[in-house]
């Protein structure tokens, strides 16, 4: 089966992390997210994706060179401008000729839905498009869907705003389209499949619904980047990541001091943690340096970044590739550290 994956975002929300790097290519405990994305799908028979780019489509292209990713193939469909989501659908599914019934996932979304289920869900009730729904405690910030009770969409809703929610559960950003729906997406130009293509769909009654009790998690903000983080070493995520001790996850090739306090944290490759040095809630990437005696906690510290001795950072700081933070600094609340 074949797969889009929207990966066009310029995850601004996860800035200055994104500045440089493409947020599906930033690690979850040690794993690139667009990784985890495609372990999912191989699981339920896909073989092949195309990645639908828009944002610094090198960083893929360079990471994947065989165009394999966790086993299943890729190409890649690099927007000519920005064309939304429908918009980039429909060219990256013309772009890899597919002619049959396809998946689409959005690549910063981390989920062990049963696609399977949703597969046969689709296939059973005929439709032309299908949607996974996920029940959330604030829907505002997500497309809200109505349904009848066989599945079909009453009403989907685009980000209504909050207290006027018909319902909780949401669009999940996993969707099973026959081609037809292809059809129906301007050729040229920004189209919206959640404000355009899914209510019309949903208004000629070919558009159907599914929820489930997967573990569901949006990625693009610092706090839920830290709580995949989290989500992973606990195993709440539905998955076994290989060498979480004591609630921790520390690649091979990083040195911490035996001094160091390290909780539920996770240190990536060619790390170095100092003497007396603190961690809670952290995610330390590649190549950056805790220095003596800094305290971190419900952070996210970049690349090849640099914490000073005694510097103290608390929730939520992020500190973007290759800053320096002072010695002794004091730093806390919402502070993102890194320009381009």
């Amino acid at each position: 089966m074949q797969s889009v994956i929207l990966v066009g975002g310029e995850g601004t929300r996860l800035r200055p992390l994104t500045f440089q790097t493409p947020k599906q290519l930033l690690p979850i405990v040690g794993v690139a997210m667009i990784e985890r994305v495609m372990q999912e799908l191989v699981g339920h028979g896909v073989t092949d994706a195309v990645l639908a780019l828009g944002y610094l489509p090198d960083r893929f292209t360079d990471a994947y060179p065989t165009n394999v990713i966790a086993g299943v193939r890729v190409s890649y469909a690099l927007e000519p401008e920005p064309l939304d989501t429908a918009g980039a659908i429909r060219f990256a599914a013309a772009t890899a000729g597919i002619d049959d019934t396809f998946l689409v996932v959005n690549g910063d979304v981390l989920t062990n839905l049963d696609i399977t289920r949703l597969l046969d869900f689709h296939r059973q009730r005929g439709a032309e498009a299908t949607i996974a729904l996920h029940r959330v405690h604030d829907p505002s910030r997500f497309g809200v869907v109505e349904t009848t009770s066989d599945g079909r969409v009453a009403a989907f809703i685009e980000k209504p705003p909050r207290g006027q929610e018909p319902t909780n559960l949401i669009n999940a950003g996993t969707y099973v389209l026959e081609t037809s729906v292809l059809e129906r997406i301007a050729s040229s130009g920004r189209v919206s499949v959640e404000r355009e293509t899914f209510p019309e769909l949903s208004a000629a009654g070919a558009l159907y619904a599914m929820h489930d009790d997967a573990y569901w998690l949006d990625t693009g903000t610092p706090t839920t980047y830290l709580q995949a983080n989290a989500d992973g070493l606990s195993g709440r995520d539905g998955r076994h990541s290989d060498g979480v001790v004591d609630g921790s996850w520390v690649h091979q090739s990083a040195r911490v001091d035996a001094s160091a306090s390290v909780v539920s944290s996770v240190i990536d490759r060619d790390v170095v943690v100092g003497s007396d040095v603190s961690l809670e809630d952290v995610v330390l990437m590649p190549g950056s340096v805790v220095e003596d005696g800094a305290r971190i906690r419900t952070s996210i510290v970049g690349p090849g970044a640099v914490i000073g001795r005694y510097a103290m950072l608390g929730a939520t700081c992020v500190v973007g590739a290759k800053e320096h933070v002072a010695p002794g600094s004091e730093l806390s609340g919402d502070v993102r550290l890194g320009g381009v």
